[in-house]
């Protein structure tokens, strides 16, 4: 039985790792990866929020286009944390103070023109800060992390340019 709880034990190999990257190169880029993750997770749940509560003579296009992004964006957590193990580090555990619980509240007033303007202020956020991350990881030779996050971003700007679509004069 000891030899069971060993195996389960969490190990951490950071400092045995040998990818051509340093320790602090690693830990720097997996500390932005984290916050990504944990800003990917609150857009996923605004997102699915606004899905089903929107209302109004754009309904159906905004019904439909946030169901795209809110599976696209559950996928990418998946990848983004995974990429986070692949450095050597944990993901974050997203807790209440990671996760903005009073969405649900907010989106009961807000009209469909004013949740797409949210969601686009979100998604610019988040292209600004996978643009950092990316550029540098991509300086300390990162290319994974630069490549994921170039998909990540061109995803990012194909919604921003979808949801500002809807709300154009």
């Amino acid at each position: 039985m000891s030899d069971a709880a060993e195996v389960l034990k969490p190990k951490t190999h950071a400092e045995k790792m040998d990818i051509g990257l340093s320790a602090a190169d690693r830990k720097e880029i997996s500390a932005g990866l984290s916050e990504i993750l944990v800003d990917t997770y609150r857009l996923l749940i605004k997102t699915h929020i606004y899905h089903w509560n929107v209302v109004g003579p754009l309904f159906h296009s905004i019904h439909v286009l946030t169901e795209e992004q809110y599976n696209t964006l559950f996928e990418a957590t998946d990848i983004i944390a995974e990429r986070v193990r692949a450095l050597g580090h944990h993901a974050p555990i997203l807790s209440g103070k990671g996760v903005d619980t009073s969405i649900e509240l907010r989106a009961s007033g807000r009209s469909a023109l004013e949740m797409v303007q949210d969601l686009v202020e979100d998604h610019e956020e988040a292209v600004r800060k996978m643009r950092e991350i990316g550029t540098k990881a991509d300086e300390k030779g990162d290319l994974v992390t630069a490549d994921m996050l170039t998909d990540r971003l061109t995803f990012h700007e194909k919604a921003l340019w979808m949801l500002r679509a809807l709300i154009a004069d």
